[in-house]
């Protein structure tokens, strides 16, 4: 722990730079914003809790998708990685026994630790998501005190990043760090995560978005035991094979897509149902597809073709990850423009059927391949219907892909991301 001062100071005299490195980069641009965004962020704090004196750090990475989508919630196979945009906290600890967060942008956060039980009325908000993880820890026996915190965030919420669940593994990190002494692990910090999501929040999610920031790094995940999934943690540098990595927000709303979201699962359920399965991950593949023309009239045709891009899906996920391994890029691209046109042609998750002349993802794709070529190893990111697409872009085309995506959905709507190689983490 250190006072507001010395921690600013290290930070100006580059005290941090290794650790603020793994996070972000060496590029020194990079560095000083970040150092920057630091110590605006602890002079901040100090404003809002003014007698607080000893401070920490904490940060946690947004997530990307790179192989598996609408893979998770059958319980199947998907292929993630931990970006450099990311949600810090400055954090002080007492024994007040209430948690208070002020998060930039967004009002005051107060949880009495000894009121740990739902509020109905806290569903949808961030309050929720706090004590929920609260909850679950303090139910796995361990002693909570309080702490003040005030956090700033560039996981821009909507943009398919998962600004959630990187607030959620930050809010678990600094609990697990300063009251369980690092006992709860990446994967214990993702579903107690889940779990104030799934019970707190109100919002139903796979484990994927959590695991991936939890994780940090390229994380291949296999759903098959939920209660177990198996993790494994990849490697491979795309800047160094001449790549960047490039998402792009087509600013589309999200608003009234509930129903297309709860469709995709719901949908692939149905489909599961016929063969007496809860999920499609429990199905045989070559049962499914013979049983197709029986499908018809059970299972809307619909649902047969997402059920097919799912198992479709769910091998590429597993290949992915073998090239990657492998150092094959050209294969990892090639099967990553199956998943593109898998998403598009079976998933259908471009757009929605209920606003059919709002297709920002279709234009986007469409507009990336005139600057990129045809060829081009770009898709659909995240749940799809609205938001953003990702590319992968040779680093002689990127500025001029920027600028054209950038025209299109507005200036800053085109995002270089780096992969980070650790999750949720204190950094002093």
């Amino acid at each position: 722990m250190m006072k507001a001062k010395e921690l600013i100071d290290q930070l100006n005299h580059s005290g941090l730079d290794e650790k603020l490195s793994l996070l972000y980069g060496a590029d020194a641009d990079v560095l000083d914003t970040q150092r920057r965004r630091y110590t605006e962020a602890i002079e901040r704090f100090t404003e809002i809790f003014p007698d607080r004196e000893d401070i920490h750090l904490f940060s946690a990475p947004g997530r990307t998708e790179i192989g598996g989508n609408h893979t998770d919630h059958q319980r199947g196979c998907a292929l993630g990685a931990a970006v450099n945009l990311d949600v810090i906290a400055v954090v002080a600890f007492h024994d007040e026994g209430v948690i208070r967060l002020k998060s930039e942008g967004y009002g005051m956060i107060e949880v009495d630790l000894s009121d740990l039980e739902i509020h109905e009325n806290e569903k949808g908000r961030s309050v929720a998501i706090v004590r929920g993880i609260t909850a679950r820890v303090a139910q796995m026996g361990v002693k909570i005190g309080g702490f003040d915190a005030y956090s700033v965030s560039d996981v821009l919420a909507g943009s398919g990043l998962s600004s959630s669940a990187a607030f959620e593994t930050l809010i678990g990190t600094i609990i697990d760090v300063q009251y369980h002494n690092g006992k709860t692990g990446e994967i214990g910090i993702a579903k107690i995560g889940q779990y104030a999501e799934n019970v707190y929040f109100g919002k139903g999610s796979g484990l994927l978005d959590q695991m991936v920031c939890s994780v940090g790094g390229f994380v291949f995940l296999d759903f098959k035991d939920p209660e177990k999934p198996i993790v494994e943690k990849h490697s491979f540098d795309f800047a160094k094979a001449g790549y960047d990595l490039c998402i792009t927000d087509t600013k589309g709303s999200h608003s009234d897509l509930t129903d297309d979201y709860v469709a995709v699962p719901n949908e692939m359920k149905q489909v599961a149902a016929y063969f007496g399965k809860e999920v499609l991950r429990e199905v045989d593949e070559k049962e499914f597809f013979r049983s197709i023309p029986a499908l018809r009239g059970k299972c809307s045709d619909r649902a047969i073709l997402r059920a097919m891009h799912f198992f479709g899906e769910n091998q590429r996920a597993v290949a992915e990850a073998d090239a990657l391994d492998k150092d094959d890029p050209e294969r990892f691209f090639a099967l990553y423009r199956q998943s593109a046109a898998s998403s598009a042609n079976l998933l259908q998750n471009l757009y929605s059927a209920k606003k059919p002349l709002e297709q920002g993802i279709p234009l986007a794709l469409a507009v990336s391949k005139s600057v990129l070529g045809n060829d081009a190893s770009v898709r659909v990111h995240g749940g799809g219907f609205a938001g953003t697409i990702q590319a992968f872009v040779p680093h002689e085309k990127t500025e001029a892909y920027r600028e054209k995506m950038d025209a299109l959905f507005g200036a800053g709507s085109c995002y270089l991301l780096r992969i980070r190689p650790v999750g949720g983490v204190k950094i002093v």
